[in-house]
């Protein structure tokens, strides 16, 4: 019988077979240990003269470092075994072995892992790494999916631009001219929103950003919710519960791989309801206090982030910022048009914005003036506009960088590490 290590537990005391690349191997007097890895855990199967057949004893001593293989033999438990579980080696079969591994145990400097990626993702750290990624997003999307949301698919090659042109990537589309890789999603599902209530979308978004920090890359993946007849509370209510929700998932799904992480869970315990909240203002009299250079109408550099957070182990809302450092969609306060009703999620720890949200313009006329001001293509938008001709309604959303919260979560030092490949201004390989 075939079965995979994580369903080890229920077939303790049976023969099974198991097939994997080889982790490691060693050997003591008459017995050799295989630790073999088949991406859902790690089983060490222990060979011993007269019971592993001699063709098993022969192929063990071919295995190199990432060869294929399969071993088969009676599970026990045992919990000093990688894993937990123990087999004891009849039969092994070698499927393929592998030439010189070139990762080995030796330090290896950031450039040449990430030349390695395609081979550096097998490494136990960067596999804990994917599967707190892979339940981050299944979490999002049960989210959703509990609370009635419409998933909505949005196209990546647009004419519309979402955010500002200078981090455009540009390509020619036929004969209809300029196309461009999608900044973000979020024009499109205000478009379902009107049709559907709740909606989001989720997938790749580009930025020509040429930023060499450690929070960011020019290809990610980004999460963005739209509500009809939310406001900018609202929106911060919902960017809340998702975040928990989150956090409560990865704490339930994923003890194994943030203890491989070497994560201190506490700070991640520390995440509840409800988030502090500030205003902008009040932030730039904060950081203009703890003696910051920054003035008001400028947007927080990593440096006025980390300061702001040095007192908060959960994230926090900063809201209500200048119109002018912020994209044309978003509303302007009727009582105070200097500023927009838009928040931003900071997370703890030095992880910076987690989330960007904002109550959207609703009113044709306001919108249409904003396009202009920031001379956008007024025909690129003609379909946006149609929205607040036929019955418009106050809406909200936000944006979440996955790699952002993947980073936030694991502990991570640089967002390299959190996409199983990373795009980065100096980086198009693998």
């Amino acid at each position: 019988m075939k079965v995979h290590i994580s369903e080890l537990k229920d077939h303790v005391g049976q023969s099974v077979t198991v097939s994997g690349w080889l982790y490691q191997k060693r050997s003591s007097g008459k017995i050799k240990f295989a630790v073999l890895r088949d991406g859902t855990g790690y089983l060490q199967g222990v060979l011993a003269k007269g019971e592993a057949a001699d063709s098993a004893l022969d192929d063990f001593e071919r295995l190199t470092q990432e060869s294929s293989f399969s071993m088969t033999g009676p599970v026990r438990e045992d919990k000093r075994a990688p894993g937990g579980f123990e087999m004891t080696v009849k039969e092994l079969t070698v499927i393929q072995v592998a030439g010189e591994y070139p990762i080995g145990p030796k330090e290896h400097g950031p450039g040449f892992l990430m030349d390695n990626r395609h081979l550096w993702l097998r490494s136990s750290r960067q596999h804990a790494i994917m599967r707190v990624r892979n339940e981050i997003v299944m979490a999002i999307r049960q989210f959703f999916y509990e609370r009635d949301f419409v998933l909505i698919d949005t196209p990546i090659l647009t004419g519309a631009i979402g955010e500002t042109a200078s981090t455009l990537f540009e390509t020619q589309y036929f004969d209809l001219g300029k196309a461009y890789l999608a900044q973000t999603g979020q024009l499109y599902v205000e478009a379902g929103a009107m049709a559907h209530g709740r909606v989001y979308c989720f997938g790749p978004t580009f930025r020509a950003e040429k930023s060499k920090t450690r929070k960011h890359l020019n290809e990610f993946w980004m999460l963005e919710p739209e509500v009809a007849f939310n406001d900018s509370n609202a929106n911060m209510q919902l960017q809340e519960d998702l975040v928990c929700y989150i956090m409560d998932w990865v704490l339930r799904k994923c003890r194994t791989e943030l203890a491989a992480l070497s994560r201190d869970v506490s700070k991640l315990e520390a995440v509840k309801a409800p988030f502090p909240r500030i205003s902008y203002d009040e932030a730039i009299t904060r950081l203009q206090k703890a003696g910051m250079t920054i003035s008001w109408g400028n947007d927080f550099g990593a440096p006025d982030e980390e300061k702001l957070m040095e007192e908060y182990e959960r994230p926090l809302f900063v809201y209500n910022w200048p119109t002018e450092c912020k994209a044309f969609y978003m509303k302007r306060n009727p009582e105070r048009p200097d500023v927009v009703l838009c928040d931003d999620l900071l997370g703890p720890e030095g992880y910076g914005e987690l989330i960007g949200g904002s109550q959207r313009e609703d009113d044709h006329d306001l919108l249409l003036e904003r396009i202009r001001e920031q001379k956008l293509p007024e025909e690129s938008y003609a379909w946006y506009l149609d929205l607040r001709k036929y019955g418009s309604v106050p809406h909200a959303g936000f944006g979440l960088g996955l790699e952002r919260v993947v980073g936030w979560i694991c502990g991570l030092e640089h967002v390299r590490e959190t996409i199983p490949f990373a795009r980065t201004i100096g980086r198009l390989y693998p």
